[in-house]
């Protein structure tokens, strides 16, 4: 008897994703000083604006600032139910990746995905390559960062696919 893989689907295919469409993602996720501190912590990042409150409040943003690379990694982690999760093959790059504004402690990041260009692989049949916009806003409704991220994405499988996807139809 062969073994049949499951995996969890909720992300699109790449044929479910078409240039121009937005995707706004419904979690969104209030960040502590914990998060702030664990991630500058476990990263090696000692920078006194993320960690140091006195140093950070004679700055010219008056608190601490969230570690930037955390907020494009919780970006990017808020899209994934809505884009990727288990039609993703690989990411590929991120190109202008920029931070309008910081983030603080308490700040709640929100997220939406805006699908900018989608093409077949030309070495891969199975898979297209789909570049997204991910663009996160805090509270008041304030861009505080975006970047373009290329990603190969499977493409839908065929209804006779030796794989079991749980929580998807064929087709």
């Amino acid at each position: 008897m062969e073994a049949q893989m499951q995996r969890a689907v909720s992300g699109r295919w790449y044929e479910d994703l078409v240039p121009g469409m937005v995707i706004p993602h419904a979690v969104t996720r209030t960040i502590s000083e914990a998060d702030n501190t664990f991630f500058s912590a476990l990263t090696m990042n000692p920078q006194p604006l993320h960690l140091d409150a006195e140093f950070a409040a004679a700055s010219e943003f008056g608190e601490r600032v969230v570690n930037s690379l955390y907020t494009l990694g919780l970006l990017v982690g808020l899209s994934v139910y809505e884009t990727t999760l288990g039609t993703t093959i690989a990411n590929l790059g991120f190109e202008e990746t920029a931070f309008p504004r910081p983030m603080f402690h308490g700040d709640t990041l929100r997220a939406e995905t805006e699908v900018v260009a989608a093409r077949p692989s030309a070495s891969r049949p199975g898979a297209g390559i789909v570049t997204f916009e991910h663009r996160g806003y805090n509270q008041r409704a304030e861009l505080v960062a975006r970047c373009l991220r290329n990603a190969l994405m499977h493409r839908r499988p065929s209804p006779d696919a030796a794989t079991t996807i749980a929580g998807s139809a064929p087709a």
